[in-house]
């Protein structure tokens, strides 16, 4: 039997190209670092030349090295070995740029505590500017097209959006980036975020339960009454119309007055429980439909074995259309869990707590690293 042939590379794509002609561009045109006399004011672009000039030949280098291996990658078809080097370049060239930022960032706080008075802290703020963004999301994009093209394992490819990220970490554990309004923000709401991470997490679970307990009873309901199942969709659709805010202020009312009928009950018209409601009712038409279409591509012929095998419908959904059907629910469930995350944003403004505390307080203050 003759050894079986080594894979052949993949095809070249137009998609490197053009990521380096808009990360070009990026960096041409935007600011690496934007610095800002206090938080109130709108920052001045330094533009990545500038920021470079300043920086350590060191980081200079470790950047136009990376850029090389990119471009040098990118011109021949794409190998197992070459997507290492894409992916490595990519994320010694995201590492290179954080470095310059925190460098910029730790020289111009350097300056602006000379001129301070003594008994007062600069409250000069530089803050990541729309290049770094933009060249990070370049990078992470052309990384995703290499992994594509490689068709890699899902594990691999996982291992290889950890790597990109991994020089990054260490620049950030080693204390370079401190300087920088972001990390700034972090090292002073540290343990506020934390909590508020908590409160959040709280505010999702509490909503994901019911909706899971009730979304699978009306999925099943869909899938075996279609006529049924579509109205109840279809209302299930309208609720997915109304805004977020809305919907919270609406079950205000309600609530206060059920929390005055039911003293001790902990119900009220504002916090955990309006929030975790409008949040079950945003998450039941993903949960139903996921349900409904999981147990619809179950194989007639499938469940026909099951009923010969003596099961009752009851065994045969429980055992035969429900594993099937797995699939399909856990991608539902998975999409009303990312929804909830969003949209709990929303439920500190009914007072609820969570991540969105820490959002509208730098919406007020003008503070965008603290929205970060």
């Amino acid at each position: 039997m003759s050894p079986r042939p080594p894979a052949a590379a993949a095809a070249r794509s137009p998609v490197p190209a053009v990521l380096l002609v808009l990360a070009v561009g990026a960096a041409w045109g935007l600011g690496l670092v934007g610095v800002a006399p206090n938080r109130l004011l709108s920052g001045q672009p330094v533009p990545l030349a500038q920021v470079l000039g300043q920086a350590h030949w060191a980081v200079g280098l470790t950047l136009a090295g990376a850029l090389l291996a990119w471009v040098l990658a990118s011109l021949r078809p794409l190998t197992s070995r070459r997507g290492v080097v894409v992916v490595l370049a990519a994320g010694l060239a995201v590492a290179a740029l954080a470095l310059a930022a925190g460098g910029e960032a730790h020289r111009r706080m350097a300056q602006a505590l000379l001129a301070a008075p003594a008994d007062s802290a600069p409250t000069l703020r530089v803050s990541l500017g729309g290049a770094f963004w933009c060249l990070a999301g370049l990078a992470w994009l052309g990384v995703a097209d290499t992994l594509q093209r490689l068709d890699w394992t899902a594990s691999r490819r996982a291992l290889g959006h950890a790597v990109l990220w991994l020089p990054l970490a260490a620049v950030l554990a080693s204390g370079r980036l401190d300087a920088l309004s972001l990390m700034q923000e972090w090292a002073q709401r540290q343990d506020v975020w934390a909590a508020a991470c908590w409160r959040h997490l709280q505010i999702v679970a509490t909503a994901l339960l019911p909706a899971l307990l009730l979304g699978l009873p009306l999925g099943i309901l869909v899938a075996r009454r279609p006529r049924l199942g579509q109205r109840l969709l279809a209302l299930l659709g309208q609720v997915q119309t109304m805004p977020s805010i809305a919907l919270f202020g609406l079950l205000i009312a309600p609530l206060a007055a059920l929390g005055a009928l039911w003293p001790g009950s902990g119900i009220q018209g504002v916090g955990l429980w309006p929030a975790a409601l409008a949040l079950v009712a945003y998450a039941l038409l993903p949960i139903v439909a996921g349900v409904a279409a999981g147990l619809q591509q179950v194989e007639p012929a499938v469940v026909e074995a099951a009923r010969g095998m003596g099961l009752t419908r009851g065994q045969r959904l429980r055992q035969v259309e429900l594993p099937l059907a797995l699939p399909a629910l856990w991608s539902a469930l998975r999409l009303a869990a990312v929804q909830g995350v969003g949209l709990a944003v929303v439920a500190a403004l009914i007072g609820a707590g969570g991540l969105g505390t820490l959002v509208f307080q730098g919406l007020a203050a003008g503070a965008l690293d603290l929205v970060l």
